[in-house]
This record gives C-alpha cells, sequence and structure tokens, in this order.
C-alpha cells in the first residue's frame, strides 16, 4: 500500500509500538549511565560564580542589590504611570513621596503574603475584591475620601 512491502510495514509498527511504550512509561524508566552524567574532558568543573568579584558572597550582594533596585525603579514607574492617569505628574511625585514608612511598609508586608503561597493570593487578592466592592458601593463617598488623603499626602511631599 505504502510501498514498505511486508517486513517493512512490520518494522515500522513494531517501533512505533516501541516508542508508544516508552512515552507511556514515562522518564521514571529511563536508564541514565554515569558516563553520560560526567562533563566533557577539558571542561571546567569549577564551581565558581561569575561575577566581578572573586568572593562569591560579594557577587551575590552586587546581583541582590541590582534587582531590587531595578525592582523599585520599575515599581515607582508604575505607580506614577498609575497615578499619572488621573493628576498632573507634579502632584503624582508628591504623592508617592508623601507616603508614610509605615504604610510602605505594610503594602510591602501584603505583597510579600500574596506572593509566597498559593492560599496568600487568594487571601490578597480576595480582600482587594471586597475592598474595591466596598469603594465602588460607597462610591462618592470613597472618592471624595480619597482624594482627601491623597491631597494631604501630596501636601506632605511637597514639604519635604
Amino acid at each position: 500500500m505504502f510501498g514498505f512491502g511486508k517486513k517493512g510495514g512490520k518494522q515500522l509498527t513494531e517501533r512505533a509500538s516501541e516508542r508508544r511504550r516508552a512515552v507511556r512509561s514515562g522518564p521514571r524508566h529511563v536508564k541514565v549511565r554515569a558516563a553520560d552524567l560526567e562533563p566533557p574532558e577539558g571542561a571546567d568543573t569549577s564551581l565558581e560564580l561569575a561575577g566581578p568579584s572573586p568572593n562569591p558572597h560579594t557577587n551575590l550582594a552586587i546581583a541582590d542589590i541590582a534587582l531590587r533596585s531595578s525592582t523599585f525603579l520599575a515599581r515607582r514607574a508604575v505607580e506614577r504611570l498609575l497615578l499619572g492617569k488621573t493628576y498632573a505628574p507634579r502632584k503624582a511625585r508628591a504623592i508617592l513621596k508623601g507616603r508614610s514608612l509605615p504604610q510602605s511598609m505594610i503594602h510591602g508586608m501584603i505583597a510579600r503574603t500574596a506572593m509566597r503561597s498559593v492560599p496568600g493570593a487568594v487571601l490578597v487578592g480576595s480582600g482587594l475584591v471586597v475592598k474595591t466592592l466596598y469603594d465602588r458601593s460607597r462610591a462618592r463617598r470613597a472618592a471624595a475620601k480619597g482624594e482627601a488623603r491623597l491631597s494631604r499626602m501630596a501636601a506632605e511631599g511637597e514639604e519635604d
């Protein structure tokens, strides 16, 4: 039919059966030889962390500081962008400057709780949904209250 002949078709069927069994059995039955795990000859097998300093602890500190500072800058840019849609850029900057240290710490703790586990993410997410629905049900009062709080924060930020 396909030009394989009797033997050719039988071989294809046998190979297909072997491959099907291999796929079904999964990686548990794969045999790995020790020679496959060894690095090739002449390969660098040292476990040194590549970085500007020969001290791995210093390299880790540099990477941590770089990641945290870039995350901080990205977060500030997003916050300014979100506030910039409603407020003038100068007022948005003043609002961000006017946040208190406890307020920033609480927001950080809430974000960490949400990122550490699925139940934490569900708890924080559902709390934010409930707060949003509550604010929408009292839209006028919430808008006036939020505007007053942001104006206060902007005034505190301009004083600094």
